[in-house]
């Protein structure tokens, strides 16, 4: 023996077990379904878009777009005083939305903020489900809480509020989009890496002027479309603006007085009581063209918007 200490005994390692591949068959098979599921939407977009196209192309055969653009009165099923102007129905949809954001967009944003800054994280594993529970309401349970509760209540301090209003059911729908923007707002704000934090707070910011000067600035392209999407939900909002706004195609900005969501007339032609294939009937089509329109410029403007902050976020 040379009095060296002995070499240590390694133990004995296992050899792994080779891990199986999916088969050249299997991989080919979920790659054609994927592609499959990919080609199915693209295909139910393109018909529905074909549809409204080709329904609205009827209906301006016999409305002209001057008629349609430049008239500000909408009464398609009246016998012998019909008008085509399409801007009733934009002006209800308008203002309805416009009233849901202002109750959603800062209450949703100012949420977001709790939840991810300030709440513990108990506390939040236990609000944010809880608010999230907003979002699974049936949208009729909405128009028949602001028909029965809030327009009531409303008319107790407004003078003059109709029963049906576009003030009511702009507030109610904004109660159920606040949900959406704090959710998606939260998840942007959550994603922020901590050293811009730290990094605020070492330079002698406090924790208010992080939040508004760094922590919001960078998760701006996530909150701006997560506002983005909100809009585009409260424009196609049915259900609480056909219950609860009158259904009164009425060219006014004032939340008091009722009024008609192009997705509210949509519904109410598509009862059955308007003969199909009529030009009243081909009306639902025009106006849902110009529904996917404007929800169609807003995912862009989304789209676009959330490029251009993410392209100076990196910069």
């Amino acid at each position: 023996m040379d009095g060296s200490a002995p070499d240590a005994v390694l133990p004995a390692v296992r050899p792994r077990a080779p891990v199986p591949r999916a088969s050249g068959v299997g991989e080919r098979v979920i790659e054609l379904g994927l592609a499959a599921c990919s080609f199915v939407s693209i295909v139910v977009t393109i018909g529905i878009v074909l549809v409204l196209v080709l329904e609205a192309s009827r209906f301006f055969a016999e409305v002209s777009l001057a008629q349609f653009f430049g008239d500000t009165e909408w009464t398609p099923l009246f016998r012998d005083n019909q008008h085509f102007g399409i801007w009733p129905l934009i002006m209800g949809t308008l203002v309805t939305s416009a009233i849901a954001m202002a109750v959603a967009l800062p209450f949703g944003l100012l949420a977001a903020i709790y939840l991810s800054e300030y709440a513990m994280p108990r506390t939040r594993s236990i609000l944010k489900p809880a608010l999230e529970l907003l979002a699974g309401v049936p949208t009729i349970v909405y128009g028949y809480f602001a028909l029965t509760v809030v327009t009531p209540a409303l008319q107790q301090v407004i003078p003059g509020l109709a029963g049906g209003n576009m003030l009511s059911p702009g507030l109610v729908m904004g109660i159920m989009i606040i949900p959406m923007v704090s959710s998606l707002a939260e998840d942007a704000i959550y994603a922020v890496p901590d050293s811009l934090r730290e990094g605020a707070l070492a330079l002698g910011a406090g924790k208010l002027p992080t939040i508004l000067r760094v922590i919001v600035p960078s998760a701006w392209s996530g909150i701006a479309a997560a506002m983005t999407l909100a809009v585009s939900r409260a424009i196609g909002e049915t259900m609480i603006v056909a219950i609860a706004a009158g259904n009164q195609a009425t060219f006014s900005a004032d939340p008091r007085e009722p009024a008609e969501t192009m997705t509210a007339y949509i519904v109410n032609i598509s009862k059955g009581d308007t003969p199909n294939g009529t030009l009243e009937y081909r009306t639902i089509f025009a106006v849902g063209l110009m529904l996917f329109v404007m929800t169609l410029a807003m995912n862009l403007i989304s789209y676009r918007m959330s490029r251009k902050l993410r392209a100076q976020s990196r910069a």
